[in-house]
């Protein structure tokens, strides 16, 4: 096998975006980076929480929206799931074709402006479109 530019070629440029992440009531956006390439896109949100303390009840919190994916980022055949946390906590969270995001579960309460102060939420997704 010849060794070619071509063979070296190591794929096609990603597409990235750090806009039109909507924050939903009681967040605000810190940083929005998409990419993609080809059909896989990465997203990661980096959310300040400014409502009040999100608490658990029964040993969980009540699904909360957190934010927006902009039309294009968002999953195309279904919910996916993935990962945040804010340093102190930890938890998943759900993207829906419609690109809203909601946080789902949490080992502890998630602190908002009243008590603790503002908490910046840090939410992953890796999923495949179609």
């Amino acid at each position: 096998m010849t060794i070619t530019a071509a063979r070296l070629n190591d794929g096609i440029d990603a597409t990235t975006t750090a806009s039109g992440l909507v924050a939903a009531s009681g967040f605000s956006v810190n940083d929005f980076r998409g990419y993609k390439s080809g059909k896989v896109i990465v997203l990661d949100m980096f959310m300040a929480r400014t409502g009040t303390d999100i608490t658990q009840t029964s040993g969980n919190i009540t699904d909360t929206q957190i934010c927006t994916v902009p039309a294009g980022w968002r999953p195309t055949n279904g919910t996916i799931n993935g990962p945040w946390d804010n340093g102190i906590s930890e938890g998943g969270f759900v993207i829906g074709t419609d690109g809203i995001c909601t946080l789902r579960t949490a080992s502890s309460n998630i602190g908002g402006t009243a008590g603790t102060g503002t908490t910046t939420l840090r939410l992953h997704a890796a999923f495949i479109i179609d």
